[in-house]
């Protein structure tokens, strides 16, 4: 009939906000786990981290599930959100950034099958975090939440170039077309 349940089982139309966040978190760790697969067959050392962020995305799910506006003390418990993975993902950028050359241009999305799918991977999350950001803004998800998919755009970001220059591969720039 148009509705689904959250975790505090409150009943809510299937168009609710809640939900269309919990959608595009699902599709952000569905394209994480295609650029996963690219990345393994490549023999990337980051897909453990990747696998690491899928699972850490079920718990972004799990916090959206359950509106702090009708969650009890023992649901916002279950599903509390920490800024320790904040601080991974920080540590995980910095040690990238480390070992790549400075941006000069603007990068297209290129260097290869693993980049590209990193790279589809952070457009993916910055609309994941379009649909969290007023959640967290309305009191419904814990700010952490949004902390983290923030970051984990500008992970993917890095790791994609990353990806790209561990495999060789040139990375694409934005060139203005002559008028």
């Amino acid at each position: 009939k148009g509705f689904s349940s959250t975790f505090t089982g409150e009943r809510r139309p299937k168009g609710d906000r809640i939900f269309e966040a919990l959608g595009a978190t699902d599709e952000l760790s569905s394209a994480i786990g295609l650029a996963g697969e690219f990345s393994s067959e490549k023999g990337h050392t980051f897909v453990d981290q990747l696998h690491k962020v899928q699972c850490m995305l079920q718990d972004v799910g799990s916090n959206l599930a359950t509106p702090l506006s009708s969650a009890r003390e023992a649901h916002r418990k279950r599903t509390s959100f920490s800024e320790k993975p904040i601080l991974e993902l920080e540590q995980w950028i910095d040690s990238y950034s480390e070992q790549l050359p400075p941006l000069r241009a603007f990068i297209l999305p290129s260097g290869g099958r693993s980049s590209a799918a990193l790279h589809f991977s952070r457009a993916v999350c910055r609309r994941a975090e379009r649909c969290v950001v007023p959640l967290v803004q309305a009191g419904e998800a814990d700010p952490n939440v949004a902390k983290y998919i923030n970051r984990l755009s500008d992970y993917l970001f890095v790791l994609a170039r990353y990806a790209a220059m561990k495999e060789g591969k040139e990375e694409k720039i934005y060139i203005k077309p002559e008028p």
